[in-house]
């Protein structure tokens, strides 16, 4: 739906209800700074009664159900009644008959929010509109406009000077920073967020204050924390913000992790690269390649084990051996903390368990075995990886960065040819489990999956093809020795 049909049903209800709605934030923002893509939209709906009056009560869920009879579009309602706020997704549907969001707008009673000093749920009280505004995050979205008749928007309501400070391209808070950030702390990520997000600086006395204010962080939870972190690292440079949240220590509340890589040290002259800033430079890299956020988020974490691998060896220099193998587990504890779904953790893991194995691979000579198992071991994951692995080449040799760019077309090259050659796009044995099963007059047990591993480790290998018929003579030559071992057990045991 256009804005000006939108803000014309919009106009419509809103007389109908006899309260006043405004178009804020962002919206307003974007288009004062001429930015024109298609984003969500937030409303504040004002009624023009006294605070006291009753009809002031869930003013913006009343609204959003008017306005849900209104629309008729393809869409729902999503209505949160304790912040007296209500969501409409519009939808549409893909070829495959998927619903994919369209627009996603949200309505609010003018309101207030205050978190008390340890909880985790913020108070939301009623309040005019421009109270609203005072307790918006910053200036630059501390603006709004009202819907008036055929939708169109009235003059701009400034009350902090916003228009100014997004002409000086600056952040600072409608009042006190102290005040803003203790009352609802996610805003201090938010600055991050913006930072990069508008390329804009923050204003001296507002970073002060969150350096002063980032243990709040601590009451928010993990969800809008992972939320508001997700939009950081969607920015076109999340460095910017990444950096920011590491020197305020936000990000020592709930990614002290990441902040162990700025450690460097030096023994008899030699000293590593600081990790901290080869990471930031490897998201930036993966952004310019591909809008999958949680592929950006692997970046972050994809050398998060060398601080506890990190040791100094005579004629070698500083190492960092086997560092993928304790960034696997240490991911499996950031995904806890900050609530990942199963899906999300186990994509991350494997990424960053894997991200060394290409690196070696071309080392040590790019065998068909050693493509096989890389196909097998990363699946759907595998273009992902190799985005990764490209975007951790931060050297600013342009003669070293052109050969390790070229070595990794030739991995792509020889990944094709295999996948071609030896039929992998979907392994598995081509015996199945239950056929070994009937041959050998076996049932359900680990010899089963013992033997049918035996044939895949063939198969890798180059030992045989990846056709039925060689592997079930292979299992005609091995099948005695799993038997044999399976009676040899049996025996112990018995």
């Amino acid at each position: 739906m256009e804005n000006k049909k939108l803000f014309s049903k919009i106009y419509k209800v809103a007389k109908l209800q006899k309260v006043d709605v405004y178009v804020v934030g962002g919206f307003v923002r974007d288009n004062l700074l001429g930015i024109k893509e298609k984003k969500d939209i937030d409303f504040v709906v004002a009624c023009s009664q006294s605070l006291e009056d009753s009809s002031r009560e869930k003013v913006g869920l009343k609204f959003a159900k008017a306005l849900d009879k209104e629309l008729k579009e393809v869409g729902s309602l999503i209505e949160f009644p304790d912040f007296d706020t209500a969501r409409y997704v519009f939808t549409e549907e893909d070829e495959n008959g998927n619903k994919i969001k369209k627009l996603e707008i949200e309505f609010a009673g003018a309101r207030t929010e205050k978190y008390e000093r340890n909880s985790r749920k913020p108070i939301v009280t009623a309040t005019s509109l421009a109270e609203d505004l005072k307790r918006r995050d910053f200036t630059v979205n501390a603006m709004a406009q009202k819907i008036g008749s055929l939708g169109n928007l009235g003059k701009i309501i400034d009350p902090f000077n916003g228009q100014e400070d997004l002409k000086n391209k600056i952040l600072c808070t409608p009042l006190d920073p102290n005040e803003t950030f203790s009352e609802d702390p996610l805003r201090m990520i938010r600055a991050a967020r913006f930072a990069a997000q508008l390329g804009f600086s923050i204003e001296a006395n507002t970073y002060e204050a969150l350096k002063k204010n980032y243990s709040r962080l601590k009451i928010v939870s993990a969800e809008r924390i992972k939320e508001e972190l997700f939009k950081l690292l969607k920015t076109e440079q999340p460095s910017i913000g990444l950096r920011i949240l590491y020197e305020t220590g936000l990000s020592s509340m709930f990614l002290p992790e990441m902040d162990a890589l700025n450690e460097v040290e030096e023994i008899y002259g030699q000293h590593h690269k600081n990790n901290l800033e080869h990471t930031f430079k490897v998201v930036d890299n993966v952004a310019k390649k591909t809008n999958n956020t949680l592929l950006r988020f692997a970046a972050l974490l994809h050398d998060i084990g060398k601080p506890g691998t990190k040791q100094f060896v005579s004629g070698r220099g500083w190492t960092f051996d086997m560092h993928e193998h304790l960034g696997r587990k240490i991911v499996r504890i950031i995904s806890k903390r900050l609530h990942f779904s199963k899906e999300e953790s186990d994509y991350v893991a494997k990424l960053v368990r894997w991200h060394q194995q290409p690196i070696n691979l071309m080392d040590e000579g790019v065998t068909d075995s050693a493509v096989r198992r890389l196909i097998v071991n990363l699946g759907d994951d595998l273009k992902d990886l190799l985005i990764l692995c490209r975007s951790d080449i931060t050297t600013g040799n342009p003669a070293k960065l052109e050969k390790r760019l070229k070595n990794y077309d030739y991995l792509e090259k020889r990944i094709e040819e295999v996948r071609e050659k030896d039929k992998l796009r979907a392994f598995q044995s081509p015996l199945r489990g239950e056929e070994i099963m009937k041959l050998a007059g076996l049932k359900p047990g680990p010899t089963v999956g013992k033997i049918k591993k035996a044939i895949e480790e063939a198969i890798l290998e180059g030992i045989i093809p990846n056709e039925y018929e060689a592997s079930k003579k292979y299992f005609e030559k091995i099948k005695n020795n799993y038997l044999e071992q399976m009676e040899d057990w049996e025996c112990l045991t018995s």
